[in-house]
């Protein structure tokens, strides 16, 4: 790899790249993506590239695999520069990638997307029973038990996640580029994922691999790179560097300083469930929350943490109205909350749903459109919506969130993953709830970002909202809330105090080895 421009640690040993990127840059319109970026990719090895959001990972990627042209400098494959006619074609000569957002067709089956535009025929037609042979193994190979013949808008997003791997596994990669691919996944299923990378690399493959979860990514890295502002910063051996360093290099200052504090007045209680059960939306016979009983007070953090299957989104969708309790009750400030999702606003329960891009935002509509969306009746006198007020309320919250836009009219896909989030936590606190529900807040926004949603929920939690998120984020449930559950299967088995546990003992309690019961209130 090339050496670091700054912050260098050691340089990598010698090998002939299969796919270099030479003196790299990438202009739109007046903004330069890409600034002189250098970078050798080595076969049979994983090379993890580091950055926050807008330091132009993904541009690089989609320039490494023909989705984008440079403005200015070389490609280079196997030390021959190369000039390609797009994606297919890179992928013709062994280049594949794994997009950050999914690129699958939700209205058809696991196999058909597996080999959407690369169908196998025989005699002029679709060879299906191939397609399932191959489809079936793949997914075995990734420790799934999908049915190939499953519609993918029916698969929860993480087994969406696997199917887009799936996918590019079939191509046959010679460098296989991932960007973001464990953003949905569950820790088990990274660990199965990431022994398939180690077999592509003892294969030659070349892996480069893009992720914010940085402890995971340093788990599978050979090397590291990290840009900035469109640069190229610094490169390393992995075993040179330590988390530590990855993130002082990215941001600029220390780890710790990324999880805010905030000063606890607990409240009544604001939200409370007794014994609530939900079933498994995708096998109505199991159930996804099994009797759950919880409180939040106003002005407290919870957090719940769980592994993919342990039924943290499901409880969270029970709770905003989007699935039907099988049994049991929701309280808000004492009194019982049913109906639809409307109602539940209306009475002051929101949430934040998991997925911002197709449960939480309008990609047709702009950032104030966004905001607003949901809290429109606020802005409606004598049945005309109040432009002035919603527009006076949008730029109110843009400022209270510190969402960097060019303004409320600027286009939602204009904004960074860290920004649209916001956005999605602004849209949810435009309705004045009482309690604030997130799932996975932080999912797919870097280091940076995530330490400003954080600073969101612990300031609204100091103006007395009740907060409640989930996370599969061993750090973020050690760091973030002022009390912990952990459930497992669809049962609460731990509520503690995040300083009383340690990463082994509440990643031993998330595997259902270990079960403690703690009553703090």
């Amino acid at each position: 790899m090339t050496t670091a421009t700054e912050h260098t640690a050691t340089t990598t040993p010698p090998a002939t790249p299969v796919l270099r990127a030479l003196d790299v840059t990438k202009v739109y319109g007046g903004t330069h993506a890409l600034r002189g970026v250098s970078l050798d990719i080595a076969p049979g090895r994983v090379t993890v590239l580091f950055g926050e959001n807008g330091a132009g990972k993904s541009t690089l990627m989609k320039i490494l695999s023909a989705v984008e042209s440079p403005t200015t400098g070389q490609i280079q494959l196997d030390g021959e520069v190369v000039n390609f006619g797009g994606a297919r074609d890179a992928a013709d000569r062994g280049i594949s990638i794994i997009h950050q957002e999914l690129s699958l067709c939700p209205n058809l089956s696991i196999q058909d997307n597996l080999f959407l535009g690369r169908e196998h025929t025989r005699r002029l037609l679709i060879d299906r029973a191939a397609q399932r042979e191959q489809a079936t193994e793949v997914l075995r190979r990734l420790d799934n038990t999908l049915n190939p013949d499953d519609r993918v808008g029916d698969l929860r997003l993480g087994q969406q996640q696997l199917v887009e791997i799936a996918r590019a596994l079939l191509q046959n990669a010679r460098v296989l580029i991932m960007d973001e691919p464990t953003s949905a996944l569950s820790a088990p299923e990274v660990e199965v994922l990431f022994q398939v990378v180690r077999e592509l690399t003892a294969g030659g493959v070349a892996v480069v691999y893009i992720s914010h979860h940085l402890e995971e990514a340093l788990d599978i890295a050979d090397d590291v790179a990290v840009l900035r502002d469109g640069a190229m910063v610094a490169c390393a051996v992995a075993d040179d560097v330590d988390l530590r360093w990855v993130v002082r290099t990215m941001v600029g200052r220390e780890q710790d300083a990324l999880f805010p504090k905030h000063e606890l007045r607990l409240g009544e209680v604001a939200l409370e469930t007794v014994e609530l059960s939900v079933a498994d939306p995708a096998n109505p016979d199991r159930l996804a929350v099994d009797s759950v009983s919880l409180t939040v007070r106003a002005g407290e953090t919870v957090g719940i943490y769980g592994l993919m299957g342990s039924g943290r989104s499901e409880l969270l969708e029970c709770l905003a109205g989007r699935l039907p309790a099988g049994s049991g009750e929701t309280r808000l400030a004492g009194e019982r909350v049913t109906g639809t999702v409307r109602d539940r606003i209306k009475a002051g329960l929101v949430l934040v749903p998991e997925d911002r891009q197709r449960d939480g935002l309008v990609q047709l509509m702009t950032v104030g459109e966004n905001l607003s969306l949901a809290a429109l009746t606020r802005f409606i006198r004598r049945f005309i919506v109040s432009r002035g007020r919603e527009r006076e309320a949008v730029d109110a919250m843009i400022k209270d969130i510190t969402v960097k836009t060019a303004g409320a009219n600027a286009p939602i896909g204009s904004l960074s993953g860290g920004n649209q989030q916001k956005v999605v936590i602004g849209k949810a606190l435009m309705t004045r709830p009482q309690v604030l529900l997130l799932d996975e807040p932080s999912r797919g926004v870097d280091v940076a970002a995530k330490a400003d949603v954080f600073d969101v929920m612990a300031q609204q939690a100091e103006r007395g909202l009740a907060v409640l998120f989930t996370t599969s984020e061993a750090e973020e449930a050690l760091h973030i809330p002022d009390r912990l559950l952990v459930l497992v299967r669809g049962r609460l088995v731990a509520d503690l105090r995040p300083g009383d546990v340690t990463r082994d003992r509440l990643m031993s309690l998330a595997d259902g080895a270990d079960t403690i019961e703690e009553e703090h209130r």
